[in-house]
């Protein structure tokens, strides 16, 4: 395999992942973040400021077959005004990628862009975001697919839902048991545990995320996810048991959030279907 992909937040909990996903996959990687360091060095790492200094990426178009962007600030807090503050900067960052000749662009989505939903998200779900994040995240979606429209590129919406693993970095509350365990906590506080979501490993996620973008015939917006829901309960209990902590969860301490759904996860139909096409079962 001989493209050659940009990755655009190539040093986040995500995207290093996804870059060395892709460099396995045979992919030539040109990875641009702020900070390089932690990235695979076998890809062609680029320290650049998207925003203030676009022209040290744009003017190498000529040279990449597809932008995977997946560049974000403070993903992990829904309410941060950055995202709204940001989102002027990476339209005109994706804009300036078309105008100049790219015809593959794929964006990071987030099941976020839907608000509150019962069951299951598909393409076609309707999109009524309730944070920051989700409605700066929803927007980009809309705008970037009328521009990927005007240029004829090819667009991808990679929707992911909740991530797990390498757990120190994904500020969730798998990190938060992580940390109470250290401390020597005996117990951590918890919700009912009741409601269900679509829980996917991030190197499984990465592997997704690199299939999609190494093809062109499954488009649109993709759910990354495995397409099944699992209790926060018993993938608490499974997170613990796996890691043979000593802590015990403590389950109803905390009311479930209004705006939590029962239950949610992702028709994986597309990305199966990807999957399958590139020789690979999803585990």
């Amino acid at each position: 395999m001989n493209k050659t992909i940009l990755v655009t937040g190539a040093n986040g909990y995500i995207g290093q992942k996804v870059v060395n996903q892709l460099l396995n996959l045979g992919v030539n990687v040109l990875a641009a973040d702020l900070v390089v360091d932690g990235i695979d060095p076998r890809a062609d790492r680029l320290q650049a400021n998207l925003f203030d200094n676009p022209e040290k990426v744009i003017t190498r178009v000529d040279q990449i077959d597809a932008c995977l962007h997946l560049a974000w600030r403070n993903g992990f807090n829904h309410f941060a005004d950055s995202h709204i503050d940001d989102l002027p900067g990476h339209f005109h960052f994706i804009s300036s990628l078309l105008d100049a000749g790219l015809k593959h662009i794929a964006v990071q989505g987030t099941m976020h862009e839907i608000g509150y939903w019962e069951g299951k998200i598909d393409e076609n779900t309707p999109t009524n975001p309730i944070s920051y994040y989700g409605i700066a995240k929803n927007a980009l979606r809309q705008a970037t697919s009328l521009l990927a429209k005007k240029n004829g590129a090819t667009f991808q919406w990679l929707r992911a839902y909740y991530i797990l693993g390498d757990d120190k970095r994904n500020h969730s509350i798998f990190t938060k048991i992580l940390e109470a365990e250290e401390r020597g906590d005996a117990t951590f506080p918890v919700t009912t545990g009741k409601n269900a979501f679509d829980f996917i490993d991030v190197d499984e996620l990465a592997f997704q995320i690199a299939l999609v973008v190494t093809q062109s015939d499954v488009n649109g917006i993709i759910n990354t996810c495995t397409g099944k829901a699992t209790t926060l309960r018993d993938k608490v209990e499974e997170f613990i048991a796996t890691r043979h902590l000593n802590i015990k969860p403590q389950f109803g301490v905390f009311p479930d959030r209004p705006y939590d759904s029962p239950i949610v996860y992702g028709d994986n139909s597309k990305i199966q279907k990807i999957i399958g096409a590139a020789g690979h079962n999803q585990s």
